[in-house]
């Protein structure tokens, strides 16, 4: 089981790379994938009947009792076949649905690879947690399949949409979870279903985890985002949309009924709102004009009736759910896909405008009879057979079982009534609509709809041979049903109610067709509530709630702003010390200093910065309050912490040029002086939080009653395999702190560069053909006849250029494009020797950093006023021209590298971000000490990088830009109005 979802992401890797060179035949290939999936589970089916299980079990974190565990039973291994081999005959499907000059299509198929195999992840996961992880990927995998038209505004707000919807419900599942597994001492799945926990907690819990179910599945009243999403191309919803995503939620309700069958909100919950999804949705059908949208409708309805007969709790309806969860399967996909052909054929699905496709289209046709047939409860289909099953559950019961019957009636005509819609509105010559031109398609495109419509029919003909395995899930559930009846599936069950209420139904359904132009009136002036406007309005009601917020809370000022997290940190820190009554500890020994030259750094520190608050040039003060920050680190490095001074001081180094950098667009003096009651009022903050957090700091000494943990610092550097304490700290003992840490520096450059590039993209990335000629080859001339290169060529992807030899290029060809001013021979020469020394250092420091002062982030750091060096010296050309890898995908594999050797730990059986080191034989270079935590810190020191990158592309490049395009400007209006000007002399 771990080898097919390993496959299936592997598969999803290099799907760009296959579809970037064979086009569309990719899909052909990566079918492979689920394919042998669909096998492989297919010859586990005699190990399931025979009562056995596969299972596995990996601790991922054993100290915090994680585990990865898959199990497959009868429930996971139906809904393997269903996941992966759909799947298989969807992607075939595409290699015929899109052309091969598809815009982004090798993202569409490794995303589509990614959510099949997130899909079989969820249903064989047998951990509520990591049942969570892969039920939240399907939720991110399907934004970006529905959204995959990203050029189109309807598609992207429909995957927004979706995505906003089964968050929500995935985030209350994810507490009910948390509530259901502590309460229960577990979260294994099985372990819960085999011995159930009770409670007013888990009534609680299922209320959460039934909402979750039910935005998944697209039940009222979360139905809106399931027609909403149809934007999506054909497969996606042949796959997500009938087989794949929206059975989550009917897989969960199918997979705690067993346990909580019983249990009165889990059961009502899910017949109440499954027979009201089912009846609502199966109306709103029968107006819709836009086949897609008619089977969205069905879609609705029909996981309505899913969860409905699995949540009721008995054999009888257990059996007939899963029944239907096949047949729903097998008759709905194959309806979705020859709506992608008849689009495909003829440009439109709207029934309005087809007309005559039954005789042009042949094959489409039966393939939609039979699956319609299936879909409508006709014999000889499995759906005939499963809905006998529903019905004949309800029968002989209470009150309750009778409304649930009248319920699955209407629902049940609604739905034949909008099958006959379907084969009408799409293949039936309709008066005074001119037949439908059309291209027939090929014989690849209709095989797989006509390989699960056939399944469709062949169930039916041998649902007897289906009972076995569909009886060991329902056997799961207790009790029988109704009147203690025992079910099983077949195609006849005698002349009973059922078969009555069945024929019933097809009546119904039929008459509802017959008078469809008054049903379509009589739909639309019920339908009062629109369920999408209701959405929108509230939307633009939580922005407007959240503006009105923003404002009265967030009012541009700096200084509010940090007056106000001060004043908190002052209140939070006097309550403990009034209330404790900390003065009456033991006073600490209190000492100046270690070192009279700890005097020094320590005024220069005060002096500054008392200086910095009085200047009124800003530069004057950025350069004051970095000196004070050099003296913090002569002070670290005199207290015997060389690593936290080195950091500092190079911390402090970049900071000063990201000042200066932003300083450019900013006026060079203060704002006027704030009024004499500002002032005091922030020096009376300043004051009381610098004495609050010294008082703090003094006293923190004063409580401590315990030995301190210092003294145990080297050992645990030594057991690392290391010796700079400060490093292995980061990186072993502290390593989720760096984790976090990290993330929040990627977070951090993604927010600036968003502030910067907000507007639109920078328009002046060209690199002129003279700086051109002295760094690469000459390119061929530009079809729009300019000598200009587009710089994302010369950038971030080098492979569309030939590069010189090394011997044979010009040092900084940025500088060239400076202007005069701005030119230093002298910095451009020194940077030529500085910048491969500094790239060294940064080696250096990255690599000795687990026994010397240094580390990835200190590395990271120097490697990055490298490129500062050659960003100040050549401007923003030679920034663009050095760094050839994009900012943000040093910053991902940064991240990437990092987590990937956090988890290294737990593929070798032990905790993620574990700490190994060990004796590496290098042949003749011989034999080098090596440690896990280094593998991490190369992750810190690329992130680094590209931070630095990002921000110099930001506030350097970006500005730059800014300042060219506004003296351009300027330029432009001083000769305009010059020239108006001399007109005016010469009139």
């Amino acid at each position: 089981m771990t080898t097919v979802l390993i496959a299936h992401f592997i598969a999803a890797a290099v799907a760009p790379l296959l579809v970037s060179r064979w086009g569309r035949n990719a899909f052909l290939a990566l079918a492979v994938v689920p394919g042998l999936s669909t096998v492989w589970a297919f010859f586990q089916i005699p190990t399931v009947l025979d009562g056995g299980a596969l299972s596995s079990s990996y601790a991922w974190a054993p100290e915090f009792s994680l585990r990865l565990g898959l199990h497959m039973d009868a429930l996971g291994l139906l809904m393997t076949l269903i996941a992966a081999g759909v799947g298989t005959l969807i992607l075939i499907y595409c290699a015929r649905y899109f052309s091969d000059s598809e815009a982004g299509l090798g993202r569409f198929a490794g995303v589509f690879v990614a959510f099949a195999g997130a899909m079989l992840g969820l249903v064989l996961a047998d951990d509520l947690i990591q049942l969570f992880v892969y039920w939240e990927l399907t939720t991110v995998f399907s934004y970006l399949l529905v959204g995959h038209s990203t050029e189109l505004k309807e598609s992207r707000r429909a995957a927004m949409t979706a995505l906003t919807v089964t968050t929500f419900g995935g985030l209350a599942m994810l507490v009910g979870m948390v509530m259901l597994g502590e309460t229960a001492g577990t979260y294994v799945i099985a372990e819960i279903v085999e011995a159930p926990p009770d409670g007013a907690i888990i009534d609680a819990a299922l209320v959460l985890v039934m909402i979750g179910a039910m935005s998944k599945s697209a039940l009222f009243p979360f139905s809106l985002w399931l027609p909403a999403a149809m934007r999506a191309p054909t497969p996606v919803s042949g796959y997500l949309h009938a087989a794949a995503m929206v059975k989550a939620g009917v897989y969960l309700v199918a997979r705690l009924t067993p346990a909580f069958g019983d249990v009165a909100v889990w059961q009502t919950m899910a017949v109440f709102f499954g027979v009201l999804t089912m009846v609502l949705a199966g109306w709103k059908a029968l107006h819709r004009t836009d086949l897609k949208l008619v089977l969205a409708s069905g879609t609705i309805s029909q996981l309505g009736f899913l969860i409905a007969l699995l949540g009721t709790g008995n054999q009888y309806a257990a059996l007939a759910g899963i029944s239907m969860l096949l047949a729903h399967t097998l008759f709905k996909a194959p309806l979705f896909l020859v709506v992608g052909i008849i689009d495909h054929s003829t440009g439109t699905r709207d029934i309005r405008k087809l007309s005559g496709l039954r005789g042009s289209m042949p094959g489409a046709f039966w393939v939609s009879v039979v699956a319609a047939a299936s879909m409508a409860g006709l014999p000889p289909t499995l759906g005939f057979a499963a809905k006998e099953l529903a019905f004949g559950a309800y029968v002989g019961g209470g009150l309750v079982d009778i409304a649930v019957l009248v319920g699955l009636v209407v629902g049940s005509t609604f739905t034949v009534a909008y099958s006959l819609r379907f084969l009408w509105g799409a293949f039936s010559t309709k008066e005074g609509v001119p037949d439908t031109r059309v291209h027939a398609p090929g014989p690849l495109f209709l095989a797989p709809a006509t390989v699960l419509a056939a399944l469709s029919l062949l169930g039916g003909l041998f649902s007897s041979q289906l009972d076995p395995l569909f009886a060991l899930y329902a056997d799961t559930v207790e009790p029988l049903g109704p009147g203690g009846h025992e079910a099983h599936l077949a195609l006849w069950h005698g002349w009973e109610l059922p078969l009555l209420l069945s024929a019933l139904c097809l009546v119904g359904g039929a008459l509802l067709f017959r008078f469809r132009d008054g049903v379509e009136r009589l739909n639309n002036a019920t339908s009062v509530v629109d369920a999408d406007r209701n959405y929108r309005r509230m939307l633009a009601g939580l922005d407007k709630l959240a503006l009105q917020a923003t404002g009265a809370t967030q009012r541009g000022s700096l200084p509010v702003y940090l007056g106000t997290i001060l004043i908190v940190l002052i209140i939070g820190a006097v309550w403990p010390i009034v209330t404790g009554r900390i003065w009456e500890l033991p006073t600490p020994e209190l000492r100046l200093w270690d070192t009279p030259i700890q005097v020094i750094p320590a005024v220069i520190m005060i002096v500054t910065a008392l200086a910095a608050v009085f200047v009124r040039r800003r530069l004057y003060s950025v350069i004051l309050i970095g000196i004070s920050g050099y003296g913090c680190a002569a002070l670290f490095y005199l207290q015997a912490a060389p690593d936290i001074a080195l950091t500092q001081f190079l911390v402090e180094t970049v900071s000063l040029v990201v000042f200066v950098l932003v300083l450019r667009r900013l006026p060079t003096n203060f704002s006027a002086p704030a009024l004499r009651g500002r002032r005091i009022w922030n020096l009376a903050i300043g004051a009381a939080a610098g004495l609050v957090a010294s008082f703090m700091t003094y006293y923190a000494l004063a409580g401590r009653q315990e030995e301190s943990i210092a003294s145990m610092y080297p050992d645990a550097a030594r057991d690392a395999g290391g010796e700079n304490i400060i490093s292995v700290l980061l990186l072993d003992v502290r390593a989720w702190d760096t984790m976090g840490e990290i993330s929040v520096l990627a977070a951090a450059a993604a927010g600036v560069a968003s502030l910067m590039f907000l507007r639109r993209r920078p328009q002046s990335r060209k690199v002129p053909d003279r700086v051109m000629a002295l760094s690469v080859t000459p390119p061929p001339e530009q079809p729009n006849g300019h000598d200009d290169v587009d710089l994302g060529k010369l950038s971030f992807a080098p492979t569309s250029m030939h590069v010189r030899p090394r011997w044979n290029r010009t040092w900084l060809p940025g500088a060239d494009t400076l202007p005069t001013e701005r030119r230093s021979i002298i910095f451009e020469v020194v940077s030529r020797f500085l910048f491969p020394v500094i790239m060294v250092i940064s080696l250096y420091l990255l690599l000795t950093g687990h026994t010397a002062v240094g580390g990835g982030f200190a590395g990271g750091i120097v490697a990055g006023l490298a490129f500062i060096v050659r960003y100040l010296a050549g401007g923003r050309y030679e920034l663009y021209s050095t760094a050839w890898v994009q900012p943000g995908a040093l910053i991902g594999t940064g991240l990437a590298v990092a987590t990937g050797t956090g988890l290294a730990g737990a593929l070798f059986g032990d905790a993620v971000l574990a700490g190994a080191h060990g004796y590496v034989d290098f042949w003749i270079f011989g034999e080098a000490h090596l440690t896990v935590s280094m593998f991490f810190d190369v992750g810190v020191y690329l992130l680094v990088i590209g931070l630095i990158l990002d921000i110099l592309r930001s506030l350097g490049a970006r500005i730059d830009e800014q300042i060219e395009r506004d003296a351009s400007e300027t330029d432009e209006e001083s000769r305009a109005e010059a020239t108006k000007r001399a007109e005016e002399v010469t009139s």
